[in-house]
């Protein structure tokens, strides 16, 4: 009878550890991605021996992920260039980009009336923090603030 339940107990941990990837497999797409690396090639399909469509050179530029095959990411650029990316060059770490016309305003606290601190280009990017009330801290390498939800690509739901 020991012997019995030991076994099943082998067995079930066997099939929960199989199982282990297909879970995560299964995580939930689309969600939001920055690069890891300072080059990224972008390909037109989900292999090396794919054509390069496109190739970055932006550590923690957001992206979205919108679709999973195996060792690769079906992702879309903040310009809505969509191909195929290896996972091992994303993180889960959060970026965002500035975009829209004119500079964006990086304030002190999420606040319109918050003392000014700078004043960002389209273009530029940073580590993304929390969102509340319209405002997303970002980091900027080292120079953090306040900016506007609506400017930032990468901020809200992907």
């Amino acid at each position: 009878m020991r012997m019995s339940l030991s076994l099943r107990l082998f067995a079930a941990l066997m099939l929960f550890a199989a199982a282990a990837p297909a879970f995560a497999e299964d995580e939930e797409v689309p969600y939001w991605a920055s690069l890891r690396a300072d080059e990224v090639n972008l390909r037109v399909g989900p292999a090396e021996t794919y054509r390069i469509a496109w190739v970055y050179h932006r550590v923690g530029l957001p992206m979205k992920v919108l679709r999973r095959m195996e060792g690769w990411r079906l992702v879309q650029d903040p310009d809505g260039a969509r191909g195929w990316m290896l996972a091992r060059f994303l993180k889960r770490e959060r970026g965002a980009i500035v975009r829209g016309t004119g500079l964006a305003d990086m304030r002190e606290k999420g606040d319109a009336a918050a003392r000014l601190l700078w004043r960002l280009e389209p273009g530029v990017s940073g580590r993304l923090g929390d969102c509340a009330d319209g405002w997303c801290r970002l980091d900027v390498n080292g120079h953090a603030g306040y900016a506007p939800e609506s400017r930032l690509w990468g901020a809200g739901k992907p």
